[in-house]
């Protein structure tokens, strides 16, 4: 499988050392509901994963979960909680998201809380090494100018590396203008008690956490958990990092710097993979403009499965322009794959074995390899879609003509493509009163009572729902006008 590395600007074959993959993606920072953006990202990653699986990877996918951090504090102070109390909250509302997408895949969330001591541990690796530096009253810091490939990822020289400052980064004493935050003192004088211990958590005055280490009290800064994290289940190197690529820097950037000066061991990761943005109505989601879509929101109105199949319909790497029109295609094919499916197993539970004989078994074959060839290119989602149209509804005129056996070979193929994708389609429940009719409507044909069968037929319209005379016999579908 070939995969476009952000570092080397090149598609590179993943090929690890071992039968299994290490991947970590970047997760939220719980002060707020995640939105669409974020969804897209978790959505291309659960599908990788699904899909190395289907190749005989094993895969061990982590991600991390900010909660401590400035925005959490902030938003804290005013809704008048407790930081920890507010991330708690978002924490499960993001879990709860995940589900809800059917993003399954992932084996650890790690919350950064929960990494305190590893934190610990790689900030005085750096400290040892002279990497990172003390502002009295502030914090500690990462010195870039002593880590020369700083901005490889990112391309930037490091002068352009000093515009971007980020989250708690900002100190007039630091020693470079891009120098980023690796442990935060608290604001306020925290009073010293011998009977504390290392690591105990406590709340200052103005409601900033704070754990009493060997470095002394304080928080971690942004960039730090995430290489905390992964070397304590990963090793200094591993094979996937992921994330959107707003994150690519500074965020990516420091993590390469803080991993590769603590361990010497280079490169930290094999290969970096990066979402592209997710516009909404050509702009950037914000809430001042009005156009902020949470993942709750959206799940509101629409199936997930409508979100899934929008994301994977975009080449991961490219940008997505969120609007309407993209919710209603959608949801229109996927209700042609759906219909598509239900006709198959019409044909299935017919038994018909006279039927024309379309060669299903070694086309199948073909067909799967030319899905994994277009998967393996880059993780072609879009092209791994077109494959489901182009191969399997290709067929949608001839189905009635169909042996039952080819048909079950047939339906378990595409259903094999749509769970890679995590396309589950659920079944469509019809309703009694729609049922009904159908059957008085079939009764009516029987004894040539075709005015009253178009009566019926008419009624059935009426009610949201269209029936298909086949060979079969008939075949209820929704109507245009009754998109579920």
């Amino acid at each position: 499988m070939q995969i476009f590395n952000t570092l080397s600007q090149k598609k590179e074959a993943l090929s690890p050392k071992k039968q299994r993959i290490n991947l970590f993606v970047c997760g939220p920072t719980v002060y707020d509901y995640p939105h669409i953006g974020h969804a897209r990202t978790y959505i291309v990653f659960d599908v990788l994963v699904r899909y190395l699986k289907a190749r005989g990877f094993k895969t061990f996918y982590l991600q991390n979960i900010t909660d401590v951090d400035d925005k959490i504090i902030v938003r804290a102070k005013k809704e008048n909680k407790k930081p920890d109390e507010l991330a708690r909250f978002f924490t499960k509302e993001y879990k709860k998201d995940m589900k809800k997408l059917d993003v399954a895949s992932i084996n650890k969330y790690a919350e950064a809380s929960k990494f305190i001591p590893e934190i610990i541990k790689q900030v005085t690796t750096l400290i040892n090494k002279n990497y990172a530096y003390k502002i009295k009253d502030d914090g500690i810091y990462f010195d870039i100018s002593k880590f020369s490939d700083y901005g490889k990822l990112s391309k930037r020289t490091t002068e352009q590396a000093e515009d971007a400052i980020s989250r708690i980064d900002t100190s007039k004493n630091k020693k470079n203008r891009g120098d980023f935050c690796l442990w935060k003192f608290p604001k306020l004088e925290i009073i010293q008690d011998r009977k504390w211990k290392n690591y105990k958590k406590v709340l200052t005055r103005d409601g900033e956490p704070a754990w009493f280490t060997p470095l002394g009290w304080g928080r971690p800064g942004w960039h730090i958990e995430d290489t905390a994290i992964t070397e304590k289940f990963f090793g200094p190197q591993y094979d996937i990092h992921g994330g959107g690529i707003d994150l690519k820097f500074p965020h990516h950037e420091a993590e390469i710097a803080q991993q590769e000066s603590a361990s010497g061991k280079k490169p930290f990761v094999k290969i970096w993979m990066h979402t592209g943005s997710l516009l909404v109505n050509g702009k950037k989601m914000s809430k001042s403009l009005n156009n902020f879509i949470s993942i709750e929101k959206f799940l509101g109105k629409y199936d997930p499965l409508i979100l899934r199949w929008i994301v994977l319909n975009h080449h991961y790497r490219s940008p997505i322009n969120y609007t309407d029109s993209l919710t209603n295609q959608a949801q229109n094919s996927l209700n042609s794959v759906q219909e598509f499916l239900r006709k198959l197993q019409k044909v299935i539970d017919s038994k018909n074995e006279k039927g024309e004989n379309f060669n299903l078994k070694n086309n199948l074959k073909t067909a799967q390899e030319e899905f994994f060839t277009g998967m393996d290119n880059d993780l072609n989602t879009a092209f791994a879609i077109a494959h489901i149209f182009d191969f399997g509804l290709k067929y949608q005129k001839q189905i009635w003509q169909m042996k039952s056996s080819e048909a079950k070979l047939l339906k378990k193929y595409i259903e094999f493509l749509l769970n890679i994708l995590g396309i589950n389609l659920k079944s469509l429940k019809l309703p009694p009163k729609v049922i009904k009719i159908v059957k008085n409507r079939e009764l009516c044909r029987t004894h040539k009572q075709f005015i009253q069968a178009d009566v019926l037929r008419k009624k059935i319209n009426k009610l949201g729902y269209e029936v298909e005379d086949t060979p079969t016999g008939p075949f209820i579908k929704t109507s245009s006008k009754n998109t579920p």
